[in-house]
């Protein structure tokens, strides 16, 4: 609730109690009032946020006793409440229902935001009560959560440039303002360019080869678009993606190819080529100024993987059999090609297209003749069935819950005990309100007050197939996943039991924090568990064991393309945050000097281009999309952890539980992983899942 000093001194108490983010959320659980929340209020909150904050930092600066670990850290842990609980609202609609208000807002706000935050991360005094405990630590008697906090914040002040002269200070303050603004325009441009396109089919004959979910899916777009009689593909993953697997017709496959790898590159006015090579460059002098050598250096010294050598190397290990696989694939390609009496090199277009002919005939394996099984609610509750039997979880619907937007599900989330563990909210389907992909996040994250958890305030957000008329969703079984991948998010932030809310849930290093989704994409693949959740959404009933059996075959059939391109986007990441000196080439000539160096074949881009690599230039990732791979080097060997002890073994899921999904930031994350396994991760698992490692050999 927003402090007593700040309403007496308010102008207008009667803004006060019409802003919904100035009062004490009235609602189920202390959920966001979404249903009184207007675009308009988020700008004079996030002003009395940052007017709280101040008064907090204030009163920490101003306190005229010694400098301690309750009466400094403990309290700078617990200022910004207000500013943190809007922003958060903010960012999240901002990625899962934004409109040109929020967008204006966020844009406008961005450099105001990271002037705050500078403002108190290069505020002398207050680090030097921060510093006064740091230096105290060997004394203080703290617990293990305690020193991780201490620890955090001290390194975060001085990664913010507590330590730099005035002049320097100054001119990270420039730096950090510009990268506010050109990462959010980064991302606005791309939303914009998904949204532009439409790939509009006027004749039936030009719909050959294509499922008929996905026919009567585009029909649905095109009413939905004013286009009643045709049908409209677009560049939201459930439409392109399909549509480049299955369409017969090459020039529209090429067409809405091109459309999707030149998102951002179009010398338009949403062209993120420019902006790309500017946030690296200020990326750079950024950490030169804090006196890092690059970007990756200064991220990667707070991360598993600790420099960039070890990055780079990991990545090389895998590239060769994986890029071995890929030219063997390739060459398949080639063969269907001549096969089916054409002659042409195959592009890029073609990769999912021939791709799915030869899985067809070397595997018998369609994935209309999977989907029925994959219904989106019995994925959803084949999830949860797997919650419940590894932790004793339960998740109840709840109907009078304030959403955001109409498709949003609700569910109170409750432990073993019947205590409840926090909220789920579920947001699956596309709109072009929503940005690309899929992501967990918070409204609330977990924390300890006078003894009591707070329960945090869960979300996960995809874009996977809509229902079509009569017919529930039907994912693919990527689409289902992915589902288990956000869900796993979900549990380490609603499993989280710690103290503070910094070191809570997913408060962990990016490349650690892949750890917990990734794993449970192995039940979702497992013989075992399909049998208990792929049911035919008509007749109920399970998947049979010749479909199981496919799908097991065809485990790691096309995994050289897959690993490739996303090898080589983790290769341009790397390539771009570690340069010692700014670029000068454009964007376009920059990617392309990157994959020549490592031999990227013709036929495979690299899963995210520079102009749409929104993980690295928006996201979060930067210097870190690595991290799904090094991830699945712990996942891999966690779950053989499970397989040899049984897939719901009590013990080993109490102690994943404990060790690493309720622990948080609170310890490094290679000393909870070897808590938990009782040694280093091996990376043979990893080599097997992939069907790398006869290759390799």
């Amino acid at each position: 609730m927003i402090s007593t000093a700040y309403i007496t001194s308010c102008e207008d108490p009667k803004k006060i109690a019409e802003n919904p983010f100035l009062i004490a959320y009235n609602t189920p659980f202390g959920v966001p009032p979404f249903d009184q929340i207007k675009d308009g209020h988020f700008k004079p909150a996030l002003e009395a946020g940052m007017e709280e904050h101040n008064e907090e930092i204030a009163a920490i600066v101003g306190n005229a006793e010694a400098p301690t670990f309750e009466n400094t850290i403990v309290s700078l842990e617990h200022a910004g409440r207000l500013l943190s609980r809007v922003n958060t609202v903010l960012s999240n609609l901002n990625s899962a229902n934004t409109n040109d208000s929020i967008q204006a807002v966020v844009k406008t706000m961005a450099p105001v935001l990271s002037a705050h935050h500078d403002n108190i991360r290069l505020n002398e005094q207050l680090f030097t009560r921060i510093q006064s405990v740091w230096n105290q630590r060997d004394s203080l008697s703290l617990n293990p959560e305690q020193a991780k906090l201490l620890e955090n914040t001290y390194k975060m002040f001085v990664r913010g440039g507590a330590n730099l002269q005035e002049e320097d200070k100054n001119k990270l303050r420039k730096i950090n303002e510009e990268l506010s603004v050109l990462t959010v325009q980064f991302n606005q441009n791309l939303l914009a360019e998904t949204n532009a396109y439409e790939l509009v089919i006027d004749h039936e004959k030009d719909l050959a080869g294509l499922p008929e979910s996905l026919i009567a899916a585009a029909a649905e777009t095109a009413g939905e678009t004013g286009k009643p009689g045709k049908w409209v593909f677009t560049l939201s993953n459930p439409s392109v993606m399909p549509f480049l697997q299955y369409a017969d017709n090459r020039v529209l496959r090429k067409q809405i190819w091109e459309a999707y790898k030149n998102r951002g590159d179009n010398g338009n006015a949403s062209d993120n080529k420019e902006i790309a090579v500017k946030i690296a460059n200020l990326r750079l002098q950024r950490a030169n100024l804090l006196g890092y050598p690059t970007h990756a250096h200064y991220v990667l010294e707070e991360a598993m993987a600790e420099k960039p050598d070890h990055v780079y190397q990991l990545l090389h290990d895998l590239w060769k059999p994986a890029l071995a696989k890929a030219k063997v694939e390739a060459a398949d390609i080639k063969k269907e090609i001549e096969a089916s009496g054409q002659s042409f090199d195959p592009a890029p277009y073609d990769w999912c297209y021939y791709s799915e002919k030869i899985r067809q005939k070397r595997y018998a394996l369609n994935e209309d003749e999977i989907k029925p099984y994959f219904s989106l609610r019995n994925v959803r509750e084949g999830a949860f069935d797997v919650a419940n039997r590894l932790y004793g979880l339960t998740f109840t619907a709840l109907d009078s819950i304030p959403v955001y937007h109409p498709d949003v599900e609700v569910y109170e989330v409750s432990d073993a005990d019947g205590s409840q563990l926090g909220i789920l909210y579920a947001d699956f389907f596309p709109r072009a309100s929503k940005r690309v992909g899929a992501w967990m996040t918070s409204y609330r994250r977990q924390k300890t007050e006078d003894g009591k958890r707070i329960a945090p305030i869960i979300s996960i957000v995809c874009n996977f197939t809509k229902p079509i008329g009569d017919k529930p969703a039907l994912l693919t079984f990527d689409e289902a996943s992915t589902l288990f991948h956000e869900f796993g998010h979900a549990l380490h932030g609603l499993l989280s039991n710690v103290t503070y809310e910094s070191l809570s849930g997913t408060s962990v290093s990016r490349d650690f924090v892949e750890l917990p989704s990734q794993i449970l994409e192995n039940w979702a693949a497992d013989p075992a568990v399909l049998r208990l959740y792929a049911r035919h959404y008509e007749t109920g009933a399970v998947i049979p064991d010749e479909l199981i059996a496919k799908l097991e075959r065809a485990r790691t059939f096309d995994q050289g393309f897959a690993t490739v391109e996303y090898l080589a986007a983790s290769f341009l990441d790397m390539d771009y945050h570690t340069q010692t000196a700014e670029i000068t080439d454009g964007a376009v000539a920059f990617e392309q000097a990157s994959m020549r160096k490592i031999g990227l074949i013709d036929e495979i881009i690299p899963r995210y281009r520079s102009t749409y690599f929104q993980h690295i230039f928006s996201g979060g990732y930067s210097a870190g999309y690595y991290s799904y791979i090094w991830a699945e080097v712990l996942d891999s060997d966690a779950f053989a952890a499970f397989k040899e002890k049984g897939l719901f073994d009590k013990a080993t899921a109490d102690s994943f539980r404990g060790n690493i999904l309720e622990r948080g930031g609170t310890e490094r994350p290679a000393v909870l992983y070897r808590n938990f396994r009782g040694a280093d991760p091996n990376p043979v698992y990893l080599m097997r899942k992939r069907g790398l490692d006869s290759i390799a050999e």
